[in-house]
């Protein structure tokens, strides 16, 4: 009877670990209550206990490089009903696996990439549970061989089924708003603020459906992905049909800041 079975119900995160060590694990976290205030849905744990609790769980599994799945749902009720309980006993799974990450190969040519209708709902700034939206755009993708699925509402780009997504025109990196019909990504926020340290020409505007499409550069980002060029949108190449040199670059400086912060973890 629990919630997050019958209704999908909860809230979740997904965070990197590096060498044993958790990326980004406060930014993670301040996301995880701020998805849970929004459901109202009572937080089991004080910030200080989850970060024990994430560390003792990357503690207990044998890889160095991990991806740790935390999920909150609303519990189980006495019976099946829409109504919140009268007393919400959450349930907190973890689970952790390990991280691999792209291959330098598949880096190095680029992924694929469609483009579809944004058909999920309204608050997609919530990292909730209820992901069969997202579930049917990536197999879109899945079955035309391509790794991801770029979103459209009303002529305007969004966000991927299961990635932020970013663009480069005339050398200017190009990124979507924060709003409430995107995730607030934690790779989104590192790679502005990687732009910004290194003098990376770059905006947050609303980009339009045929500025995607004219794009020189397209990337999806993501805490397991991290920086992935898109090099062919709708079987159509972009750009020159290669990795960027924006792109390579803020790879480049990705691993950079990744190794000082857990250096200095």
């Amino acid at each position: 009877m629990d919630r997050g079975f019958l209704f999908g119900d909860g809230a979740y995160e997904v965070i990197p670990v590096y060498s044993g060590r958790p990326f980004r694990l406060d930014e993670h976290l301040v996301r995880l209550g701020h998805t849970l205030a929004a459901l109202r849905l009572p937080d089991p744990h004080a910030f200080d206990e989850w970060r024990r609790i994430v560390r003792e769980v990357v503690a207990r599994n044998r890889w160095p490089d991990q991806s740790v799945y935390l999920q909150v749902s609303r519990g189980a009720d006495e019976r099946r009903n829409h109504a919140f309980p009268h007393v919400t006993r959450p349930t907190v799974f973890l689970m952790s696996e390990e991280l691999v990450t792209t291959p330098a190969a598949q880096r190095a040519a680029g992924v694929g990439a469609i483009t579809a209708a944004d058909i999920r709902w309204m608050r997609c700034d919530l990292k909730a549970v209820s992901l069969l939206a997202n579930c049917l755009l990536r197999q879109q993708a899945v079955e035309h061989g391509c790794a991801e699925t770029i979103l459209l509402r009303d002529g305007f780009l969004t966000e991927g089924a299961a990635s932020s997504i970013f663009i480069v025109r005339n050398g200017v990196l190009l990124a979507p708003p924060k709003s409430h019909l995107v995730l607030p990504g934690v790779t989104y926020d590192i790679v502005l603020e990687l732009a910004a340290k290194h003098g990376q020409a770059h905006e947050v505007r609303e980009i339009l459906e045929d500025e995607l499409r004219g794009a020189d550069e397209i990337w999806m980002t993501s805490s397991t992905k991290e920086i992935l060029p898109i090099t062919r949108l709708d079987d159509r190449p972009v750009g020159g049909g290669q990795p960027g040199p924006v792109a390579q670059r803020m790879h480049g400086w990705y691993q950079d800041f990744k190794e000082t912060v857990m250096r200095g973890d």
